[in-house]
C-alpha cells in the first residue's frame, strides 16, 4: 500500500558510527537535536550530530535527514517502502531509524536534492 507523506527536514549534516559491542554510550553520542543508539551483539551503532563525532571514531558523515510528520499507527504497512521505493530508482541508498512515533531516513548529502526530487516526484510533500 502507497501512502502519501509529508517530511521534514532536519537541518545540519549527521554521522553514523560504529562502537564496539562493549562500549559504553560515549556523551557525544547523546546530545543534540536529534540522535539514536541501537546496540547488537554485533555492535552500538550510533547516529548524531557530525559536529559532535570526534577524529577516529569509525563513521560515515555526511548524512541529511528527512522525518515523516506525524505519528503513525503500527497498524500501518508499507510506510518505508513507500519512501524506499522512489529513492531506489533515483539511485539513492538510504539509512533509516524508527522511533515510537515515527520513522526518519538517512540520505548521503550529495544525494538530498535528488531524493528529495524523487520524493516530491512520487507525491510526498517536504516542508
Amino acid at each position: 500500500m502507497a501512502h502519501t507523506l509529508e517530511l521534514r527536514k532536519i537541518s545540519g549534516q549527521f554521522g553514523i558510527c560504529k562502537l564496539q559491542p562493549g562500549d559504553s554510550i560515549p556523551s557525544w553520542a547523546i546530545s543534540g537535536k536529534f540522535w539514536s543508539v541501537t546496540r547488537t551483539d554485533a555492535g552500538i551503532s550510533v547516529v548524531c550530530s557530525q559536529e559532535n563525532i570526534p577524529r577516529g571514531v569509525e563513521a560515515e558523515r555526511n548524512w541529511r535527514v528527512l522525518e515523516i510528520v506525524g505519528t503513525l499507527s503500527f497498524e500501518m504497512v508499507g510506510v518505508l517502502l513507500s519512501l524506499a521505493t522512489p529513492l531506489a530508482e533515483a539511485g539513492v541508498s538510504i539509512y533509516s531509524v524508527s522511533t515510537f512515533e515515527t520513522d526518519l531516513i538517512l540520505i548521503r548529502g550529495e544525494s538530498f536534492e535528488i531524493a528529495c526530487r524523487a520524493l516530491t516526484k512520487a507525491g510526498h510533500k517536504m516542508i
